[in-house]
C-alpha cells in the first residue's frame, strides 16, 4: 500500500453508522442509499437553529468528531506549533492602504489579538483614522461572527453593514451612523451580505434570500421604515439563476445581474427613478455571458457574444443598451482570455490571462492607446483593485508569486509611473532566496499540458523523497492563482513540495480549459490531477508513497473521484467540504444550488444522459473496496453550499465499504457554514489541522 499505515495504530472503534436503505428510481435505474437518513428533513430551518437537529444526527456527528480527535490526538502539539508559524508570518496590528473616495479613505485594519477587522477613514490626503465598525466588539461572545463588509453612502454620513452569526449565510443588514458608531432602528434580515445606496443616502437595495438560500428577490429599502414595507424591484423565477445587485462609480445606475454558470442577464434601474420598472439590457441567451460597466455616455460590456470564447469587450450608448447598439472595441483573441474589466473618465482597463499568466491592460479611450502591465516571474498572481473613483488616472493592483510577498501599487495610467504602497510585511521572518517557485507541465492522458505551479526550498533533495501537498479545484471557471501564501512555508520548510495543478475546469489556459472540464467532460478534470501527480513522480519531485491531495468543496469532489479512481497514488487525501454525494444533490431541486449548477454537472432530473455522465464519477456513488489511503473530511453543519450529510455519508460509506483501508476521519464544525471558522486566526488553526494530518501521514512529525 502507498500510504503509512503505520501513523495511525491503535486506533479505538471507529463510529458505525446505521443502514436505513431507502431507494430512488430514475430513467428505469434504481439505487439504494443506506445512508440518506443523514439529510434532516428540517434542514432549512436547522441553518438558522442548530439546536433543533435530530439528536440522532447529532450523536453519530459528535461520535465521529471523537474518534477523529483520537485518531489525531498525537499532532496537537504540532497543530500548536503549526499555528503559531503562521500566525508569527502574519503582522497582528496590521491595516489596509486606504482608498481615497470623495472627502476621505476608506481602510481596514486589524488589532494585536482581534480576529475581525475594523473599518476605518482617515481624511483624504491622511490623518486621523476614525473607527466606524469595530468587528471584534461586534462579535463578542458568539461562537460564529463573519461581516459583509461597509458600504457608505454618497454623502459620507451612514454605511450599511451586514453580518452572519451562524455560518448559514443568511447576513443581516444594519445601518450605521458612520460619525458616532451608533446604529438606526433599521434591520434588514435573511439578505445575501450587502446593500447598494441610492444616491440621496435615504434608501438602498438588497437581494433578499428565500427559504432555499437562493437570492431571488431585489427589494429598495427605505431608511426609517420596517423590512415588511420594502418595494419589490424585481424577482427572478427561474430557480436556476442567482441574483445580484450593484452599483455604478457614478451613481447613475443600479445594476441587478442575472446569472448561472454560463448564462447572463443585466436589468438596469436609473437613479433618476427609484420606481421605475429595471430595463432589461440583452434578454438572455443559453450560453451567452456578458458583464458591464459605465464609462460616461456609453457602457463598456465584457461578453463572449458571437463565438468570442475568450471575451472580447464591446460598447453601446447609455440611452439605448440592447445588444443590437453593441460595438466591438477589444476584439476577441483565442488564447487571450478577458477575465474583467473597468472604465474610468479617460481610460479603459481589463485583466487579461495569455498563457496562463496574467496581465493588466490600460486603453487611452481617447486615442485607442494600449498598453500593459506584466511581470518577468515564471509563476505570478495579479490583483485588479481599480479606484473607487471615475474621475480619475490612478488605478491599484497587486502583485505576489509563491515566493515573494504580496506587493501593493498605485499605477498612473498616464505617466506609467508605479508607487510600491505596501509590501506583505512577515515579522517572523522571510527571505525568498530559500525558496523556488517553478511552472512545469504535466501531460495528460489526450495530450493536453497540465500546468503545475512549485514552491519548495531551495535546499529540498528532488530524489522522489519529498513529501508532497498537491492541491486542486478545477470547477466552474476558477484559477487558482500562483500567489505568496504564508502557511505553505510551514510545509515548505519541512521539506515539503508546495504544488498547485491548474487543471481543467478552471480558466487557467483560457475558456476552452473550463469547457472540458464540466458537463460530460467533467472527467478530464480528475484525470488532469491524476496526471499531475504522476509527472511529479516521474520528475522527482516526490513518490507516490509521499503526495497528500487536497482540496475543498468541488475540489472536494476532485479528492473523491481521485480517491476512487487511484487511491494507490495518493498517501492522504484531505476533503474540506467535499462536494461528494453529486448525483443525489443534482436530483434533489430543493438544495439551494441545485438548479444554478445543473449548467455545470448536468441535470440528471431531465436528461438520463446527463445522470449517467454524473452517475459515472459521483464519489459518493462509486465508492469501492479499495484501498483508500487515510481519508480526512471537513464539513460545517450550518454550510448551505456543501450540506453537512455529503461528507458524513461519503466517510460511512466508505467505512463500510472498504473497512480494512483508511482510516477515515470526519471533522464537523458544529459552529460554522462554508468557509470554517470565522475570525483570522481561528482560520489558521483549521489550516494548521489540516497540515498536521499531511505531516502525520508523510511521517513527518
Amino acid at each position: 500500500m502507498a500510504y503509512n499505515r503505520k501513523a495511525f495504530s491503535n486506533l479505538p472503534q471507529a463510529p458505525v453508522a446505521a443502514r436505513k436503505p431507502q431507494t430512488d428510481t430514475r430513467h428505469g435505474l434504481t439505487r439504494t442509499d443506506d445512508y440518506a437518513w443523514f439529510r434532516a428533513d428540517n434542514w432549512q430551518a436547522m441553518f438558522k437553529d442548530t439546536s433543533i437537529l435530530d439528536p440522532q444526527i447529532r450523536s453519530h456527528l459528535e461520535a465521529e468528531n471523537a474518534y477523529m480527535e483520537a485518531a489525531l490526538g498525537d499532532t496537537a502539539e504540532l497543530q500548536k506549533q503549526l499555528f503559531a508559524e503562521m500566525k508569527g508570518r502574519i503582522k497582528e496590528d496590521d491595516s489596509s492602504v486606504p482608498v481615497k473616495d470623495g472627502p476621505y479613505a476608506y481602510g481596514t485594519l486589524f488589532v494585536t489579538g482581534g480576529e475581525q477587522p475594523h473599518y476605518f477613514r482617515t481624511p483624504r490626503d491622511g490623518g486621523e483614522r476614525h473607527v466606524m465598525l469595530d468587528g471584534d466588539k461586534e462579535a463578542a461572545g458568539k461562537d460564529y461572527f463573519r461581516l459583509g463588509g461597509l458600504g457608505q453612502n454618497s454623502d459620507h454620513s451612514h454605511g450599511i453593514w451586514g453580518y452572519d452569526d451562524k455560518g448559514s449565510e443568511y447576513f443581516t443588514l444594519r445601518v450605521r451612523n458612520l460619525e458616532t458608531g451608533e446604529d438606526l432602528a433599521d434591520v434588514v434580515e435573511n439578505t445575501s451580505g450587502g446593500g447598494v445606496w441610492a444616491p440621496d443616502g435615504k434608501s438602498f437595495f438588497y437581494t433578499l434570500q428565500d427559504e432555499n438560500h437562493r437570492p431571488s428577490k431585489v427589494f429598495h429599502h427605505i431608511i426609517g421604515q420596517p423590512q415588511s414595507a420594502d418595494r419589490l424591484v424585481y424577482e427572478e423565477k427561474d430557480p436556476g439563476f442567482f441574483m445580484g445587485v450593484g452599483g455604478s462609480l457614478l451613481d447613475d445606475f443600479i445594476f441587478i445581474d442575472i446569472h448561472d454558470h454560463e448564462t447572463s442577464e443585466y436589468r438596469l434601474l436609473s437613479t433618476k427613478d427609484l420606481t421605475a420598472e429595471p430595463m432589461l439590457v440583452a434578454e438572455r441567451e443559453e450560453g451567452v455571458e456578458y458583464s458591464m460597466t459605465e464609462g460616461g455616455d456609453v457602457f463598456y460590456i465584457l461578453t463572449n457574444d458571437g463565438e468570442a470564447k475568450d471575451f472580447k469587450i464591446v460598447e453601446a450608448p447609455v440611452t439605448a443598451p440592447g445588444k443590437e447598439n453593441w460595438t466591438e472595441t477589444v476584439p476577441h483573441e483565442p488564447g487571450r482570455l478577458i477575465l474583467s474589466h473597468a472604465a474610468y473618465a479617460r481610460h479603459l482597463i481589463w485583466l487579461e490571462r495569455r498563457d496562463g499568466l496574467p496581465r493588466i491592460v490600460v486603453r487611452e479611450r481617447a486615442t485607442g492607446a494600449e498598453h500593459a502591465i506584466a511581470f518577468d516571474e515564471e509563476a505570478y498572481s495579479l490583483g485588479l483593485h481599480g479606484a473607487a473613483e471615475y474621475d480619475t488616472d490612478v488605478i491599484r493592483f497587486s502583485y505576489s508569486s509563491m515566493t515573494t510577498p504580496s506587493q501593493l501599487f498605485d499605477y498612473n495610467m498616464v505617466t506609467r509611473e508605479r508607487v510600491l504602497l505596501k509590501t506583505q510585511e512577515v515579522p517572523s521572518g522571510h527571505n525568498p532566496d530559500d525558496y523556488v517557485t517553478r511552472r512545469v507541465m504535466a501531460p495528460a492522458h489526450d495530450g493536453e499540458l497540465v500546468p503545475v505551479s512549485l514552491l519548495y526550498r531551495k535546499d529540498t533533495v528532488l530524489d522522489g523523497s519529498a513529501p508532497c501537498l498537491l492541491y486542486g479545484y478545477g470547477a466552474y471557471g476558477v484559477t487558482i492563482p500562483a500567489s505568496f501564501s504564508t502557511n505553505a512555508l510551514s510545509l515548505a520548510d519541512r521539506g515539503f513540495v508546495y504544488a498547485i495543478a491548474h487543471i481543467r475546469g478552471g480558466k487557467d489556459k483560457g475558456f476552452a480549459w473550463y469547457e472540458d472540464g464540466k458537463m460530460e467532460k467533467k472527467q478530464n478534470t480528475f484525470k488532469d490531477f491524476i496526471a499531475a501527480a504522476d509527472h511529479l513522480v516521474k520528475e522527482g519531485f516526490t513518490s507516490f508513497d509521499n503526495i497528500i491531495a487536497e482540496g475543498g468543496s468541488a475540489g472536494g469532489m476532485l479528492m473523491g473521484a481521485i480517491a476512487n479512481m487511484a487511491p494507490e497514488k495518493f498517501a492522504g487525501i484531505i476533503a474540506a467540504v467535499p462536494f461528494v454525494d453529486v448525483l443525489n444533490t443534482m436530483l434533489d431541486d430543493t438544495l439551494p444550488l441545485t438548479p444554478p449548477e445543473w449548467p455545470e454537472w448536468g441535470n440528471p432530473i431531465e436528461s438520463e444522459e446527463e445522470y449517467n455522465w454524473i452517475a459515472a464519477y459521483s464519489p459518493y456513488d462509486n465508492v469501492a473496496n479499495k484501498p483508500y489511503p487515510p481519508i480526512l473530511a471537513i464539513s460545517g453543519l450550518t454550510d448551505p453550499r456543501v450540506t453537512y450529510w455529503e461528507p458524513t455519508k461519503w466517510v460511512a460509506r466508505l467505512r463500510a465499504t472498504a473497512p480494512e483501508a483508511g482510516p477515515y476521519l470526519l471533522k464537523t464544525n458544529m459552529a460554522a457554514g462554508h468557509g470554517g471558522k470565522s475570525g483570522r486566526f481561528q482560520r489558521l488553526e483549521e489550516i494548521a489541522f489540516e497540515y498536521a494530518f499531511a505531516i502525520k501521514v508523510a511521517g513527518k512529525m
